[in-house]
This record gives structure tokens, C-alpha cells and sequence, in this order.
């Protein structure tokens, strides 16, 4: 298959920010980028005016269009990673809920086998948020089945999903903690901290062993307090961890995303949507995991009025941010694609243009409105 170009005005490639040019694709794959026009006969696809991004990676989603990951549903998940095209996303890690051990385990078999055969935005792995929490950042979390983190679960799941295990998320104040996150990192398990009540010292002990995720930085954990830093106060200032956050403007304030992004850095904050079914949905009841949950005036609620995931799409937590001008575009870009990317460790097959990877990438007007997504250089999705 010959090469073709994509012209476009601005590219957010793997080091810089550039244009206008163009960008090769080769058989799928990214090659090099030209500031001249190639001076050999080539189909040239014109996107003047637009912007070029990689793809976005979402790595925390339980859902979209009307489906969740616990369905334990191949035609759902499928539609789910459809979906999130139209969203810009062109990988994600399929998240699961706190369960029971069976319904995890027929749910990790489903994704294991089915990894490679949806049809849109692909699966880079499984997110396991939970069972091994605490009660009282519960949030939808259900804790019935709440537990001491389980070396052996650990290694049946990642069996029973053909080792497709990415990432897992605990309380670090759990009994056996250090042993299973060493058990884990040596696997190539990426641990996560979350839905905790646990002191600074006690998050601290957790990342010594090589845990190096918050998830959704603020929500979910005990608060920075100036005698007890806790959750959030090892959020940012932990050396070589990733702090996630969800930037629907429900979850955080936007000063407080600013502090974090600060602290912490835009390199090392990860923006997630926590998804849930009702993403790409309209507003009305939906299930969240055993929960009901109300969909109203762009947040996701328990009965409780407590927030229950989110409807956010990626594309417009990277909007938000610029518009609260905490972001710049490429900053915005970054922490939506090769932030997420590089914090479970996939960074060496996407969330970046770079020459030899797929090429999965979108397509923006300089509002950042999403006007295409492409999967191998085929284009998926058009606004």
C-alpha cells in the first residue's frame, strides 16, 4: 500500500508542537513528518486550518452508550469501544467495579478473550478498580465485597484474562499490602491507590513498593489536611507517581485541578472520565454496578446525591481545561494521550505520533472541537 500525506496546519507530535506540514502514513503506521510537500506522486488528505493529535487514551472507563464493562457482554463492550471514537479515543482500559470474585472473574475472561476483536478504539488492557478498598471514601463502590488485597486473586484473574491485567487499584491501609504491590509490579501490574482513608505515611509505604497511581486525585480519599497530609497530600507530593483527575467540573474545581497540575506537574497528571454507562446517553436513570443512578444536569448520582463516575468525554476534559485556562492545548493533549499512556506503561505503542506506531489520531479545529478520529490511518469517526 503507497503512502499518504495528512496536510493540516498545527501537529502535536511525540516532542513538539509544529506545522503547518505533512505527515506520512504508511501501511497504518505513522512515518515521518515534512514541512515541504512530497516532491513524489501521493494521495494527500487536506485538513487546513485543523490540528493533528495523537489519539486520546483513556485508562479509568467503565462504560458509554448504554453499556458498562460488568455487563460481562462481548456485543456491549464492542459497542462501548465504538463508541468512544466519537469521543476521540482510539485506546482505553475497560474498568471494572468492586464485585463479587465470580462476577470479576466470568468479566476478566470475557475482555481476555475477546482482546483483540472489538471493532473501535482498542482494548490495551484491564483496569481493575477495587475489590480491595476501604469504607469510607466508598464512592460507588460497593462494599459488600470489600477485602484484604489477595496475591492469589490477583494471579487467577490475570489468568483467566490471558494476562491482560494493565492496572489494579487498593487502599494502601488494607492488611498485606506491601507483598501484593511487589507481587504485582513484578508481573507488570501497574498499582493504583484509591477509594482510602489512609495517611500520608500509610500511601507513603504503599508507592516505597511501587504503587504509582492516585486515581481521580481528591475524589475518593482521605483530603490534604495540615496535620495529616493523607491521600491528597501524597498525591502531590510523592516523587515518580501519576495523579489521575477527572476534569468534568463536577468532580473538581478547576482552581483545585490547577494546584494539583502545578504541584504535581502536567507531565505527571493523567486525565481520566470515569465513564460510566450513561456517557453519549441522555439524561434519566441508569445502573452504576448494583446502583441505581440519576443522570442530570451533566453529573452521575447515587441516591445518596454522591457522585457516581461520570458522563465525561476525553475530548472535552481537554477542552475544559483550556477554556479554564489552566492548560495549554498541548498541554491539555499531552495529559489526555501520552500521559495516561506512559502511566500504565503502554506509551511504546500509542498515545503518541511517532514514527512506526499505529496510526491513531484526531483531528480538531483550533476551538478543539473533535471533527475526525482515524484507527491505522483509516478514518473511524467524523463530527
Amino acid at each position: 500500500m503507497k503512502s499518504k500525506f495528512i496536510f493540516a496546519e498545527r501537529f502535536f507530535l511525540e516532542d513538539t508542537v509544529t506545522g503547518p506540514g505533512f505527515l506520512e502514513i504508511n501501511n497504518g503506521k505513522f512515518g515521518g513528518f515534512t514541512k515541504n510537500k512530497p516532491n513524489h506522486p501521493a494521495e494527500i488528505i487536506d485538513y487546513q486550518g485543523s490540528w493533528i493529535a495523537p489519539g486520546l487514551v483513556d485508562t479509568h472507563i467503565h462504560g458509554f452508550n448504554g453499556h458498562d464493562v460488568m455487563d460481562n457482554d462481548f456485543e456491549g463492550m464492542n459497542l462501548i469501544s465504538e463508541g468512544l471514537l466519537s469521543c476521540g479515543v482510539t485506546s482505553f482500559l475497560p474498568t471494572t467495579l468492586t464485585s463479587s470474585t465470580e462476577s470479576l472473574n466470568k468479566v476478566v475472561e470475557m475482555i481476555g478473550a475477546n482482546y483483540n476483536n472489538v471493532q473501535g478504539a482498542k482494548i490495551k488492557g484491564i483496569f481493575l478498580e477495587g475489590p480491595f478498598f476501604t469504607e469510607k471514601h466508598k464512592g460507588a463502590q460497593n462494599t459488600k465485597y470489600f477485602g484484604d488485597p489477595s496475591i492469589d486473586k490477583l494471579k487467577k484473574w490475570q489468568e483467566l484474562s490471558n494476562q491482560s491485567i494493565k492496572k489494579i487499584a487498593i487502599a494502601p491501609e488494607r492488611k498485606g499490602v506491601a507483598e501484593f504491590v511487589e507481587y504485582a509490579v513484578k508481573e507488570g501490574i501497574v498499582v493504583a491507590l484509591a477509594h482510602s482513608e489512609a495517611t500520608y505515611e500509610e500511601a507513603k509505604q504503599a508507592v516505597d513498593k511501587g504503587a504509582s497511581i492516585f486515581v481521580h486525585t481528591y475524589n475518593g480519599m482521605s483530603p490534604l489536611h495540615h496535620r495529616e497530609p493523607g491521600m491528597v497530600g501524597a498525591a502531590m507530593n510523592l516523587k515518580n507517581v501519576f495523579a489521575e483527575i477527572i476534569c468534568d467540573g463536577h468532580h473538581v474545581h478547576p482552581i483545585a485541578a490547577s494546584i494539583l497540575m502545578n504541584i504535581r506537574s502536567r507531565k505527571e497528571t493523567v486525565m481520566v472520565t470515569d465513564c460510566m454507562m450513561a456517557g453519549g446517553m441522555p439524561e434519566g436513570h441508569y445502573q452504576l454496578g448494583e446502583f441505581p443512578v440519576e443522570v442530570k444536569d451533566g453529573a452521575a448520582r447515587l441516591e445518596s446525591g454522591g457522585l457516581a463516575g461520570s458522563i465525561l468525554q476525553l475530548k472535552d476534559a481537554v477542552k475544559n481545561v483550556v477554556k479554564w485556562g489552566i492548560a495549554t492545548p498541548a498541554e491539555a493533549i499531552y495529559m489526555a494521550s501520552t500521559g495516561p499512556a506512559k502511566s500504565v506503561q503502554i506509551d511504546g505503542e500509542c498515545g503518541k505520533i511517532a514514527v512506526g506506531y499505529a496510526a491513531d489520531f484526531i483531528v480538531l479545529n483550533p476551538e478543539l472541537d473533535l471533527t475526525a478520529t482515524y484507527l491505522d490511518g483509516i478514518c473511524r469517526y467524523q463530527a
